[in-house]
This record gives structure tokens, sequence and C-alpha cells, in this order.
């Protein structure tokens, strides 16, 4: 009960601010050579907690720079790998967030570096996805099926945005992971062949490259293996804008799933309704493509040789879709479109 406020203060004052005043700038220290008033005790408490907190933040910006300066001299000299970047990333989330996006970019700029100089190899690939949001953990065996399912996760993430670079960045790695599934070699590879070709068709498609779109395209219309690629689908929600076609179709079929559930007083069955055939889709798209590479008169006697295969296929398939059977009959009055202005140009002429 002896001991009050202004002992406890003066006995604070001597066996701590004291010792503290041997760290302190002497402006500041002086301060305290007086401080038999309350307000001469708070005008020089004040005066340090003003000078601590300043040097806190010299401190932390100091920090700052030699933690910016570890993690590019670390990216620099260690090789990253997925897991490396997992573990990195996750720590630094939770220190901060600019340290976060600093080693993000520095990862991409050391991804693009060796990948100029080394080529793309799978481990920057498993990096490249690590970095954006896609983990793939170290597999003993890789298969073709893993491949073209980390591939499919990318489109999903791709179909939403804009064409930015990132974006870019993400359909270039769902191309390197159908690559990948296409060169897989096991029970699964057959089966994956024509669907990964489709996927890699539509992308290339997306960026303007026509003529790889075509090659992929080709190579499955051509193929003579379909009845290995008929347990496949093309999933219609995954594939990036195209025309409008293909919009127009999966949203006709989505309504007229609504609309049969409804009439017959049923619950929303799983039914299929937002998928291609895998062929069948192929030879949609080939026609799409040769009236954007093509002139006017040779893409119009293409597009009818193309669609004559189309419809032979079509009449052929022992299983449709709904998107299939929609798909084609906008070929087919896209195709009779195209021959009445052919028609009517020549007359002009």
């Amino acid at each position: 009960m002896s001991i009050h406020e202004t002992w406890l203060s003066t006995w604070f004052v001597h066996n701590y601010i004291r010792k503290c005043l041997q760290l302190i700038p002497y402006h500041i220290a002086r301060l305290f050579d007086d401080v038999s008033t309350r307000m001469k005790l708070h005008n020089a408490v004040s005066a340090l907690v003003a000078w601590r907190q300043n040097q806190s933040i010299s401190d932390s910006r100091r920090m700052f720079y030699i933690a910016v300066y570890s993690i590019a001299q670390s990216v620099y000299t260690l090789s990253l790998t997925a897991r490396s970047c997992v573990c990195v990333m996750t720590k630094l989330a939770n220190i901060d967030s600019g340290l976060y996006l600093y080693f993000t970019a520095v990862a991409f700029l050391h991804v693009a570096y060796k990948s100029l100089r080394y080529g793309l190899t799978d481990d920057m690939v498993d990096v490249l996805a690590t970095l954006l949001g896609q983990y793939v953990s170290k597999r003993r065996y890789s298969t073709s099926q893993l491949w073209l399912g980390k591939a499919v996760e990318l489109m999903k993430v791709v179909v939403n945005k804009s064409l930015s670079t990132m974006s870019l960045i993400e359909i270039e790695l769902s191309k390197a992971y159908l690559y990948k599934a296409l060169r897989c070699e096991d029970s699964d590879s057959d089966s994956i062949y024509c669907l990964a070709n489709v996927y890699l068709e539509v992308l290339y498609y997306s960026t303007g490259h026509y003529h790889m779109a075509i090659d992929h395209c080709t190579v499955v219309t051509r193929s003579q293996a379909h009845s290995q690629c008929s347990s496949h689908v093309v999933q219609g929600e995954i594939l990036p804008k195209i025309d409008d076609d293909v919009d127009n179709m999966l949203g006709l079929a989505e309504l007229y799933q609504i609309i049969r559930t409804a009439a017959l007083n049923q619950k929303r069955q799983t039914q299929l309704v937002s998928v291609f055939t895998t062929e069948l889709f192929a030879y949609y798209l080939h026609m799409k493509y040769l009236s954007v590479t093509k002139s006017h008169q040779f893409m119009y006697m293409s597009s009818t040789d193309e669609f004559k295969r189309y419809r032979a296929c079509i009449t052929d398939a022992q299983q449709l879709f709904i998107g299939d059977v929609l798909l084609f009959l906008a070929a087919n009055r896209l195709l009779k479109f195209r021959a009445q202005t052919s028609t009517c140009t020549g007359e002009c002429k």
C-alpha cells in the first residue's frame, strides 16, 4: 500500500528508461535529465516513443530490402521446383503480401530466362502451374489422364477471363499439359488422343494461330481410331470463346433440358447436354477454320467437301448429343447462306 504512482513512475524511469537512453540519440536522452514534473516526464517519454516508431519503420524498410535481395539471390542460385515454390509462397503470404508478389514476379522471370535457354522443360511447366495456383505434386508415374485433367482445370480458369497476359500464360500452360498427355504411352493414351487434339485446336484458334488449329483438327478428322475415343466428350463449359453458334447451341441445349424437366415434372437429370462428340466437333471446327484462312471461293469449295464428310460422320454416329445435332444444323444453315451469297455475287458480276 505504500507504493504509489509517483514512486512507481520514478522506479520505472531509473530501472528501465535510463537503460534505454544508452541506445537513443543524445538530444532525446538529455530530456530525461529533468523529469521532476509529470509534464516533463510526459514530453520526454513521448519523444522517445516517436523516435522508436520512426526507427521501427526504418528497420522494417531495411529488412524488406534485405528480404527482396535474398529472394532474388535465392531464385537465381537455387533451382526452383513446384514443391519449393509452394513452401516459399505459403510462408511469404503469412509475412507480407508485397514479398509474396515480388517472389511471384521474380519466379516468372526465372521461368522465362530458363525457357529461353533450355526450352520449357517439364519441371518449369510444373513451376509455372504452381505460380498460377495449380500445384502439381511430384508423382512417381505420370499418366495421360493426369495431364489431360490438369489441362482441363486450367481451361476452366481461363474460360471466363478476358484475353490478358495472365490468361495467355494459362492457355500456353494448358497446351503444354495437353502435349504431355499426348506423349504419354499408357493404357489411356489412345482413348484421350482425339480429345487432347480437339482442345489444342480450340486453344490455338482462341489465340489466333489458325493454321496450327487446322493441323490438330485434321489429325482428328483423319484418325481411324475413333472407337477408342468414344468414352470421352468435349466439355462445352470449359471452351474459350470460339463463335456465337457454339455459345448459342450450348444455351439452347441447357434451355431444352430445363423445359423438358419442368414439362415432365421431374428432378433435374444428369443427362449430358453441354457436351459434344469429339469427332463431330472437330468437323464443325474445321469448317469454321476454313472460313478464316481461305479465300472466299476456295473456302466455299473446301467447306462443301468438308461438310459432306461431316454429314457422313453424323449419319454413321451410333450416339449423338443434343449439341452435336444443333451444331450440325447451324453449319448446314451457314453453308446454304454462303452458297446464296456466292450465287448473288456471281450474278451481280
